[in-house]
C-alpha cells in the first residue's frame, strides 16, 4: 500500500472553517487503492445517512476525494443529493455507488438509474453490495459488471461484504474484482486480517466501512439500560484506530453534520495514543452485551431459522447510529420466516455468542421495535 503526502502539504480550507473547535491545517494523505490508478484520501466520505448537502460540499472543499453512496440509500435520494453537490467537480473526485440486485439485468438497470441521479456518465467503483454468501457471486452478476466496465460506465469492479473471511476465496477465484469494501473497526480487531492479507497481496484495494462501531457520537445504551453512554473522544479514537492499518487505502465514516466532518478530519493529523486505546477498551467492554462483532459464528444455530447476525446488525443501526428507519427497512426485507418468529415463544435460546452478546434480549428488542 503506497501512501503519498498531499501536494498541498496543509489544507487552506481547514483554516477557513467556522471558529468553533476548528481543525486547522490538517495534513492530507493519499493512498493508492490496490492495483487501480485511484489515489484516495485516507478518510473518505460515507454518504449513506447524510441529508445535508452542505456537509458533502464542505468535505470537498476540505480536500476529501472519495465519496461513497448506493442505489438503495434513502430510496435513491442520497444519489440525487450527492450528484447535485458533485456537479462541476466530478472529474476531480472518486465516486462509488452500489447495487443490491442479484440478477445481472436488474443490476445494470440499477446502474443506469444511479448514473442518471448522480448526473455522470460513469462511476469510478461500482460495488456488488452486501454480499456475504459466496454463492451470490454468480457468473451472471460478474458478467454484468464486466459489461458495464467495457461500456465505460464504471472504471473498476468492486464488492462489499460483512464477511470477508467467507468471501475471500470466491473473490480471488473470480479474478475480476479490483476493490473490496468491508466492515472494519476496533470491536472486530484482527479477526479478518488473514483475509485482508490475501486480498492485499492480490492487489485488491481495500476500503473500510462501519469504522465507528458503537463509538458513534451520541447513540448507544448502557448495558444496564440506565441511559445513553458517554464516550468523550470515542469517535476520534475509533477512526484513528482504523487509519493505522496500512492494508486499507481509505475509510468511509458517516458524516451528517459539520461537527462529525471536523472530528473525522482531525483523525488525519493526530496519532493513535495509549489514551485512545484506553477509551476504546472501556467502550468495548461497556457494549459487549449489546453489540454484534459480526463473527457470524451464530449462523445456523437458531432452530427457527432466525438471521441472528443480520438482525443484530439492523438493531445496531437504531441503537448505535440513531437510524431507526434504516434498521426497520433492512429487517422487513428479511425472509418471512426470519422476521415473523418471536424469541419470547422459546423456553431457552440455542444461540451462544462467543463475544458475550445477550442474544435473546437483543433479538426480542429488534422484533418488538421493527416487527
Amino acid at each position: 500500500m503506497k501512501t503519498d503526502s498531499s501536494r498541498r502539504a496543509f489544507l487552506a480550507a481547514g483554516l477557513s472553517l467556522p471558529a468553533t473547535g476548528v481543525v486547522s491545517a490538517a495534513p492530507l494523505l493519499y493512498r493508492t487503492l490496490g492495483k487501480t490508478s485511484l489515489k484516495v484520501t485516507q478518510v473518505g466520505f460515507g454518504c449513506m445517512i447524510t441529508s445535508d448537502p452542505s456537509v458533502v460540499e464542505r468535505g470537498i472543499d476540505m480536500g476529501i476525494t472519495y465519496f461513497d453512496t448506493a442505489r438503495v440509500y434513502q430510496s435513491g435520494n442520497n444519489e440525487r443529493m450527492v450528484g447535485a453537490v458533485l456537479k462541476g467537480k466530478r472529474d476531480k473526485l472518486v465516486l462509488s455507488t452500489k447495487s443490491t440486485s442479484r440478477k445481472g439485468k436488474d443490476a445494470l438497470a440499477d446502474l443506469e438509474t444511479s448514473l442518471k441521479l448522480l448526473g455522470t456518465d460513469h462511476v469510478d467503483i461500482w460495488y456488488m453490495h452486501a454480499v456475504d454468501d459466496p454463492k451470490e457471486v454468480t457468473d451472471d452478476l460478474i458478467s454484468a459488471w464486466e459489461t458495464a466496465k467495457k461500456q465505460g460506465k464504471i472504471r473498476h469492479i468492486g464488492i462489499s461484504t460483512h464477511q470477508p473471511n467467507a468471501l475471500v476465496d470466491r473473490v480471488l477465484q473470480a479474478g475480476k474484482f479490483e476493490v473490496l469494501l468491508s466492515t472494519y473497526n476496533f470491536t472486530i480487531g484482527s479477526a479478518n486480517d488473514a483475509a485482508f492479507d490475501r486480498l492485499n497481496k492480490a492487489g485488491i484495494g481495500l476500503v473500510a466501512m462501519k469504522v465507528m462501531a458503537p463509538a458513534a457520537r451520541e447513540y448507544g445504551f448502557k448495558a444496564d439500560g440506565s441511559g445513553r453512554m458517554e464516550r468523550p473522544g470515542g469517535p476520534l479514537a475509533a477512526l484513528k484506530w482504523v487509519l493505522r492499518n496500512q492494508r486499507f487505502a481509505t475509510s468511509i465514516p458517516s458524516m451528517v453534520d459539520m461537527d462529525q466532518l471536523e472530528t473525522n478530519f482531525r483523525a488525519l493529523s493526530e496519532p493513535y495514543t495509549p489514551e485512545d486505546a484506553k477509551i476504546l477498551a472501556m467502550l468495548n467492554e461497556e457494549i459487549r452485551p449489546l453489540y454484534c462483532r459480526m463473527c457470524y459464528q451464530c449462523t445456523g444455530q437458531c432452530p427457527r431459522g432466525l438471521r441472528v447476525a443480520e438482525t443484530l446488525r439492523y438493531l445496531s443501526y437504531a441503537d448505535f447510529y440513531g437510524q431507526y428507519a434504516l434498521g426497520r427497512e433492512h429487517f422487513l426485507a428479511l425472509p418471512q420466516e426470519a422476521r415473523s418468529a418471536r424469541c419470547a415463544d422459546c423456553g431457552s435460546c440455542a444461540v451462544r455468542c462467543p463475544n458475550g452478546v445477550r442474544v435473546p434480549e437483543r433479538l426480542m428488542k429488534a422484533q418488538e421495535i421493527f416487527g
